[in-house]
């Protein structure tokens, strides 16, 4: 059967604040520069999620992009929209909120979901700002 990759691009916008509790404000500032501010920052960010699998010979589909699209709503975009991702994101509590920390959290959100729908999770993809994204594939 022949493989296929099927990407869905979602959309939201997000506070947040690079910071290590332990160190200063100088010292994060040092680390993360501006990111850091004390009164926090934020971003339109873009998502990409991409799945492959066979396509269907019934349906014509690898995934069924309305099961796509429900599965991010519900398990992703309803809890980082218009929310501060330090303090409002239970799948990101203890973690900075890096690009990189949020797609790997946003892969083990739904991870099990894609399987259960007969794809396999390939890559996130999530764009922070017009010069900055971060791609995860699961390793």
């Amino acid at each position: 059967m022949p493989i296929a990759y099927l990407t869905r691009r979602e959309r939201f916008a997000s506070a947040h604040r690079l910071f290590q509790p332990g160190l200063s404000n100088d010292e994060n500032l040092n680390l993360y520069g501006q990111c850091s501010h004390p009164n926090w920052h934020g971003h339109n960010y873009e998502l990409f999620v991409t799945v492959r699998g066979e396509v269907n010979p019934q349906t014509g589909f690898v995934l069924n992009l309305k099961t796509l699209s429900s599965i991010l709503k519900g398990k992703v975009i309803e809890k980082l929209d218009h929310r501060n991702l330090n303090v409002d994101v239970d799948f990101l509590e203890g973690l900075v909120p890096t690009t990189e920390n949020l797609a790997i959290a946003i892969w083990a959100c739904i991870e099990d979901d894609i399987n259960a729908m007969g794809a396999k999770l390939h890559c996130i993809k999530v764009q922070e700002s017009e010069n900055n994204f971060i791609e995860y594939r699961g390793e």
